[in-house]
């Protein structure tokens, strides 16, 4: 094989892994935003929108960087990832935390809740704390 074919074929290559990348970072963005649809709770679509959609947009970046391979490209397109993985685990936790200080009840499906809601029994509904106010009220609360 000369040079000239083997480098065609690296092109070709690297031209089909970052449509790969692409669609399949696509595919994972539409299924997270699917799950926000259907999903039952709050914290169902938490887990669908950080988890599938940080996956998703990581491909993505990830088929940029092969599709286009400069160095100032390859550049912005890692630091973009890495705060991406960096910075929705903890966005995620932190919506999370919100909605459980304010009493957000569980879906009635949610098997297992090692937090403890005040009050979320087999029907996931949040009652009043014992001084009438929602659950997580006053107790670490954020302002």
């Amino acid at each position: 094989m000369s040079g000239d074919a083997l480098g065609e074929v690296v092109a070709v290559a690297a031209d089909v892994l970052g449509q790969g990348l692409l669609l399949a970072g696509s595919l994972l963005v539409g299924v997270a935003a699917l799950g926000l649809v259907r999903l039952p709770d709050v914290y169902s679509r938490i887990n669908a929108g950080t988890k599938a959609a940080a996956l998703g947009l990581v491909l993505v970046l990830l088929g940029g960087v092969v599709l286009a391979p400069t160095a100032g490209s390859v550049l912005v397109l890692l630091v973009a990832i890495a705060l991406q993985l960096f910075t929705v685990p903890i966005a995620g936790f932190e919506i999370a935390q919100a909605a459980r200080l304010t009493g957000t009840p569980v879906t009635g499906r949610t098997h297992h809740d090692e937090l403890g809601l005040p009050g979320a029994g087999a029907t996931g509904a949040a009652d009043e704390g014992p001084d009438g106010e929602p659950p997580g009220a006053g107790r670490g609360a954020r302002p």
